[in-house]
Order: C-alpha cells, then sequence, then structure tokens
C-alpha cells in the first residue's frame, strides 16, 4: 500500500497518515477522531485506558487487512522510539518550546501507532518547519509557569500545581494554553472536548 491509500483506509476512523520512513508510517487522530471515539464501545465502559484499547482495535484489524505489523506508543518498557520515528519523517520537527510540531497538526499531535510493511516505502521529501516562518512565536511565552522551554526539561510538577488552581481551569478545559496558541494548531481545530479529556487523563 501507498501513503495515500494508507491515509483513505484510516480515515474513516477519524485517523489520517501523519508521515512515513523506511518501512513505517506513523498514525494520528485527525479532526473528525473525537465524535467517532466518543461513540465507541471503549469510551462508553468506564474502563482504563479507553484510547489505547481503541487505538489497538482499530490499527491491529487495519494491519492485519494491510499485512502489516502495528506499533504503539503505550506498549512497554522496552518503548518504541515514536519521537525518532517521528522526526525521521521530515513532518515532524522540535518546537520553540521543546514539544514536537507537525505540520498539520501543529502542536496538537497524538500519534495512535504506527505500522509497519515488509517493503519501505518511497522516500518522502523533507518539508520546513513551520517554526521557521512563524514570526510571532506565541508559543514562546504562553506557559504562564514556564514549564515549557528549549532550554529545560519539561517542568510537569509545576504545569500539574498550576492545573490544580482556579486559574488553570482553562488549560483543563480547553487544552495547554501553549499548544492552543500555536498558528499550526488553531487551522487544525481539534475539538476542546477533546483536549479537555486529554488534560484529564494527563493530570490523573
Amino acid at each position: 500500500m501507498t501513503p495515500a491509500e494508507i491515509d483513505q483506509a484510516v480515515a474513516p476512523h477519524g485517523l489520517f497518515a501523519m508521515g512515513h520512513a523506511g518501512t513505517r508510517i506513523l498514525i494520528g487522530t485527525d479532526r473528525q477522531w473525537w465524535d467517532i471515539f466518543r461513540h465507541s464501545p471503549e469510551f462508553e465502559d468506564g474502563a482504563k485506558n479507553p484510547v489505547d484499547r481503541w487505538s489497538k482495535r482499530i490499527l491491529n484489524a487495519l494491519a492485519d487487512q494491510a499485512g502489516a505489523t502495528a506499533h504503539f506508543p503505550s506498549d512497554g518498557p522496552p518503548y518504541a522510539p515514536f519521537i525518532a520515528w517521528a522526526m525521521a519523517t521530515g513532518r515532524f520537527w522540535q518546537s520553540p518550546t521543546g514539544m514536537m510540531i507537525h505540520d498539520r497538526a501543529g502542536l496538537m499531535i497524538s500519534i495512535r501507532g504506527a505500522l509497519e510493511f515488509a517493503t519501505p516505502f518511497d522516500d518522502a521529501v523533507a518539508g520546513t518547519s513551520p517554526c521557521d516562518i512563524c514570526l510571532d512565536r506565541p508559543c514562546v511565552n504562553a506557559c504562564p509557569v514556564d514549564a515549557l522551554s528549549d532550554a529545560q526539561a519539561y517542568d510537569v510538577p509545576a504545569c500539574k500545581a498550576y492545573l490544580d488552581t482556579p486559574d488553570g481551569l482553562t488549560c483543563m478545559t480547553g487544552g495547554c494554553h501553549v499548544r492552543r496558541v500555536c498558528p499550526v494548531s488553531q487551522a487544525f481545530d481539534r475539538p476542546e472536548a477533546q483536549s479537555a479529556f486529554h488534560m484529564k487523563a494527563f493530570v490523573g
């Protein structure tokens, strides 16, 4: 299968092909994913890890149909090197915040898995990071507690402490402010309800 054919095959599930390199193609959530997922048995059954379970059900079935092997970020340890796989596609880059940015999803990246085939894909043409042409770079100063910076590791305790305050409610209900101010993220237009769902899972 070609990357375009895989993109067509995953689209009915609210997914899209985020990039490929070598024998692997990364699959992530598109704008339509939330409406599909929230009506799934995994969302409705109340059991743990609904997104991971949904991803495995869908992508394992697609892998079987396509003669591929599915890999998932949640499997491990050892964990598959999804960040390295993403960067190798030429469609992901490190943003000024230290988080990865994607040419289409911006900072709203949700990689649900990778499909690995026996035959390598044709090499993709590497793109240019959208951060290189973003003059304002609003993400740099967007975090109210400076939890994100390319000069330091992500300060998870500071982030979670802020989210547990009244001021943090906006991030909890609408998604991380840093991710939301990115112009590419805004064009991607991920539903706020999806961002809130991920934030709730992040806080635990």
